[in-house]
C-alpha cells in the first residue's frame, strides 16, 4: 500500500495522558510508523501487526483498547481479521477503525459488515482522525457503563428471582406428583403456577399467564399468590377466590396488564373437577386408560384484572372424572412457539403430541415434540405445561383426627354445669334469601372460631362438618335438588347447572347456624345445629346408610358421622345437630 504523508500536528493534539493500548495493522512499514508516531503523541501505547493473522494473535495476548485496520494485506486481509477479533471480543467493545485508500462503495460496505465501527480514507487529516478517536472512546465508555449496569441489573434480577420463588412457588403442594415445565423467556417468568389444598381436602391448581414476560409480568404474581393461598386455606369457594384475585389485580396492575388463568379444583372424592378458564388455551382432560381427550374446557371469561367486578359462578364448569384421568394445563406459549421459519407449533401438533405417552407421561411427549419443532430457535414467550394426575396421591391425607370419646366430655348433660364445663360462648348466624346466593358462611364461621378459640388443627375437621351440613340444608332443604343426578357423568353437569339456576331464582327461605362452645382446659365440645326453612325429609332410615347408592344425603351423612361424636336429625327433617369434641 502506498504511504500517506505525515500532516503537521497542532500543539493541542489529544490528551497526552495514558489512553490505553492501540493496535496498528498494516503491511506497509511506513504507514505503521507514521500512524504509530501520531498515536504515541496522543498518549497511546502502540503495538504493530503486518497482517491480519498476526493482528488476531496480538489481540488475544495484548488486549488492545482500539484497533486501526488496513484492508488489503497478505496472509489474512482486514475483513477476515476483524470478523475473528469481534468474535473474540465477547461482551467487550473494542472499536475497529478501517484506514484504507479504497473508496468504492462495496469496500466500505464490506468493512462495516465484517464488524468495523468506522472508516477513514487515506490520506487523512489528523484533526479528523482525532475526532474519530474521541468518538470511539466515548462509545467504548458508554458501552462499558451500559455493560456494568446490565450486569448489576442481572444480579438484582437473580436475587429477586430467589425471593420471588420463595414467596410464590415454594408454598405449592403436591409438586412431587404434579408434572410441571415452566420455561421463562427471560430471567423472570410471566407465567405462574399455584397449588394449594382447601379445608375440604380438595386440590386447587391455578396456571396464570400475565401480559408480556419478565420482571414486570412477574410482579403481579406476588399479590395473586397471597390471595389464592390465604382464601384456599380459609375454605372460600373457587368463585370467591377468583373474584378476590380479580379485584386485587384490578386495583394494582396498570392499564393494559392483566392475568389470563386456568383454575382447576379436584374434588376430594376424585369423582369430578371444577374448571374455570379465563382467556387461556383449552383445558384438556385425558382418559386415564386410553390417554385420549375425553373433555375440553374452552375459555369463557375475561382475564383477571380487566374489570373490577366479575361473577365467576356462571363460568365454572363441573366435569365428571375417573381416578387415573389426567388434566393438562398450558399457557399460549406452547401453541405459539415458533421454529426457524416462523411457523407456529399450533393446536393440532399440541393435541397430537399430548395424547402420546412416553413412559406414561404425557408432558414428556409434549416436551420432546416442542424441542424437535423449535430446535434452537430463540424462545419469544414464556412456555408452561402442567399435568395433574387425578389420583389419590395428589390429594392431602384424609386421616382426620378421630372423634374423642372421653367420658367426662362425651356424655351429654341434660342440665350442663356451665361453671364445671367452662361454657365459652355461643354463636348464631342466619342467611336469608339473596344472601344465600352471594355469601359463603363457612369461612366466616371458621374464622370466628379460630379468633375466639384455640382449636389448633381441628378447624379443618370443623370446616368439613359445617360444609356438609350447610350443603345438605341449602341444596336439598331449600333448592330441593336430587343428588341421584350425580350418578352419571352427564348428571354432574346437570346437577350444578340446576343448582345455579335455582339459586338465582331463590327469593325467600333461610339457613341458620347455632354453635354452642364449651371448654375445659385443653378439651372442648362444640354443639352445631344447622336448620333450614325447607319442608324436611324422611330421616328415619339414615341410621342404616353405609354406602352412596343414590341416597339423598348419603355421602355427607357418612362423612359427618365419621368426624363427629354424634349426629342426629330432628323433626321434620330440616334440623341437623352434630357434636364435635376435641382434646389436645
Amino acid at each position: 500500500m502506498r504511504p500517506f504523508p505525515l500532516p503537521a500536528a497542532p500543539k493541542e493534539l489529544l490528551n497526552k495522558l495514558n489512553r490505553g493500548k492501540a493496535l496498528v495493522v498494516d503491511d506497509n512499514q511506513t504507514n505503521r510508523t507514521v500512524l504509530k508516531a501520531l498515536l504515541e503523541h496522543a498518549g497511546f501505547q502502540v503495538i504493530e501487526a503486518e497482517n491480519g493473522a498476526l493482528a488476531v494473535e496480538l489481540f488475544s495476548t495484548e488486549h488492545p483498547d482500539i484497533i486501526f485496520m488496513d484492508i488489503m494485506m497478505p496472509v489474512m486481509d482486514g475483513y477476515q481479521a476483524t470478523e475473528k477479533i469481534k468474535a473474540l471480543c465477547g461482551t467487550n467493545f473494542v472499536p475497529v477503525i478501517f484506514i484504507t485508500a479504497l473508496t468504492d462503495h462495496k469496500s466500505m460496505d464490506d468493512a462495516i459488515q465484517s464488524g468495523g465501527d468506522d472508516i477513514f480514507v487515506k490520506p487523512f487529516d489528523f484533526i479528523i482522525l482525532k475526532s474519530k478517536i474521541l468518538a470511539m472512546e466515548r462509545l467504548r465508555e458508554l458501552h462499558r457503563t451500559t455493560h456494568d449496569l446490565c450486569n448489576h441489573l442481572h444480579r438484582d434480577q437473580e436475587f429477586a428471582e430467589i425471593i420471588f420463588s420463595k414467596a410464590v412457588t415454594s408454598g405449592n403442594v403436591a409438586l412431587d406428583i404434579i408434572q410441571a415445565q415452566m420455561l421463562p423467556a427471560s430471567t423472570f417468568n410471566g407465567d405462574m403456577l399455584l397449588t394449594e389444598y382447601s379445608l375440604s381436602f380438595d386440590l386447587n391448581v391455578m396456571l396464570g399467564d400475565f401480559t408480556g414476560h419478565g420482571l414486570a409480568a412477574a410482579l403481579g404474581a406476588l399479590p395473586a399468590s397471597e390471595v389464592f393461598r390465604a382464601m384456599c386455606r380459609k375454605g372460600f369457594s373457587m368463585a370467591e377466590i377468583l373474584a378476590s384475585i380479580n379485584r386485587k389485580l384490578h386495583g394494582l396492575l396498570p392499564t393494559g396488564m392483566f392475568l389470563a388463568a386456568q383454575y382447576v379444583k379436584i374434588n376430594r372424592d376424585l369423582n369430578y373437577v371444577t374448571v374455570c378458564n379465563c382467556a387461556m388455551p383449552d383445558v384438556l382432560i385425558l382418559d386415564g386408560t386410553s390417554g385420549k381427550i375425553k373433555s375440553r374446557v374452552e375459555s369463557t371469561g375475561l382475564p383477571l384484572g380487566v374489570v373490577q367486578e366479575i361473577d365467576y359462578k356462571p363460568l365454572l364448569q363441573h366435569i365428571s372424572i375417573q381416578p387415573g384421568d389426567r388434566i393438562i394445563l398450558t399457557s399460549d406459549g406452547v401453541s405459539e412457539a415458533q421454529n426457524s421459519h416462523g411457523e407456529l407449533f399450533g393446536q393440532q401438533r399440541f393435541e397430537a403430541s399430548i395424547t402420546k405417552r412416553r413412559n406414561g407421561n404425557h408432558l414428556a411427549s409434549l416436551n420432546q415434540a416442542l424441542k424437535h419443532f423449535c430446535q434452537n430457535t430463540p424462545q419469544i414467550d414464556d412456555i408452561s405445561m402442567v399435568e395433574v394426575p387425578c389420583v389419590a396421591e395428589v390429594l392431602p391425607t384424609s386421616d382426620l383426627p378421630p372423634p374423642i370419646t372421653t367420658k367426662a366430655l362425651a356424655e351429654p348433660d341434660p342440665a350442663p354445669n356451665h361453671q364445671a364445663l367452662g361454657i365459652s360462648w355461643q354463636y348464631q348466624l342466619q342467611l336469608v334469601g339473596s344472601k344465600l346466593r352471594t355469601v359463603n358462611p363457612i369461612p366466616l364461621i371458621i374464622a370466628q372460631l379460630q379468633e375466639l378459640e384455640d382449636i389448633g388443627s381441628h378447624h379443618q375437621t370443623l370446616y368439613t362438618i359445617l360444609t356438609e351440613l350447610y350443603v345438605n340444608a341449602l341444596d336439598h332443604g331449600l333448592l330441593m335438588l336430587d343428588s341421584s343426578l350425580k350418578q352419571s357423568p352427564e348428571g354432574f353437569s346437570q346437577y350444578f347447572s340446576e343448582r345455579e339456576k335455582r339459586l338465582e331464582n331463590l327469593r325467600g327461605g333461610w339457613v341458620s347456624f347455632s354453635l354452642n362452645v364449651e371448654q375445659s382446659g385443653n378439651s372442648g365440645r362444640i354443639k352445631i345445629r344447622v336448620e333450614d326453612s325447607g319442608a324436611g325429609f324422611d330421616f328415619d332410615n339414615t341410621d342404616g346408610i353405609d354406602d352412596n347408592n343414590g341416597q339423598l344425603h348419603g355421602r355427607g351423612i357418612i362423612l359427618v358421622r365419621e368426624l363427629s361424636e354424634s349426629l342426629q336429625f330432628l323433626s321434620p327433617g330440616n334440623k341437623a345437630e352434630a357434636v364435635f369434641i376435641w382434646n389436645d
